[in-house]
């Protein structure tokens, strides 16, 4: 293990929580548009899926907790794939007077929801300022350790 590992843990959950808000961003940005870059319908609301790096935290729990003690640990988290909202169904609007209205006057909308969007974007925030926090608090601990050897 690395003087920098829990470093380079942190770094990748930070790099990957600003993938995150980046998407969330996208999402509320397109909240109205009613064509995709496709053009096939309107927006759809799209979500990170994030893994770790190497093995399941399971995995890691479950040595760590037996006797003993385990050795392994985690090498960080990583973005799998961003994926589109499909399951989630769009809106219907009725306005006759926009023009992608259909023959009836309605407008399908993205399935994007604005809350929705806010709750996961304050999540990702606070799991981003934890991050930063243990980054700060590892940098804190070499800097003790530096002032050892004076």
């Amino acid at each position: 293990m690395s003087i920098f590992h829990s470093m380079n843990n942190t770094a990748s959950a930070l790099t990957a929580q600003r993938l995150r808000m980046d998407v969330i961003s996208s999402n509320m940005a397109n909240a109205d548009s009613t064509r995709s870059v496709n053009g096939e319908g309107p927006y759809r609301r799209k979500s990170v899926i994030l893994e770790p790096k190497e093995g399941q935290f399971s995995s890691f729990l479950n040595k760590a907790m037996s006797k003993g003690g385990g050795t392994s640990i985690g090498n960080g988290v990583k973005v799998s794939r961003i994926v589109e909202d499909r399951e989630t169904p769009t809106k219907l609007v009725y306005d006759p007077t926009h023009a992608e209205a259909d023959e009836n006057g309605y407008v399908e909308m993205p399935n994007v929801d604005p809350l929705r969007e806010m709750v996961d974007l304050i999540s990702t925030t606070r799991s981003y300022e934890a991050n930063v926090t243990v980054f700060n608090a590892s940098k804190g601990m070499m800097m003790k350790a530096l002032e050892i050897g004076k």
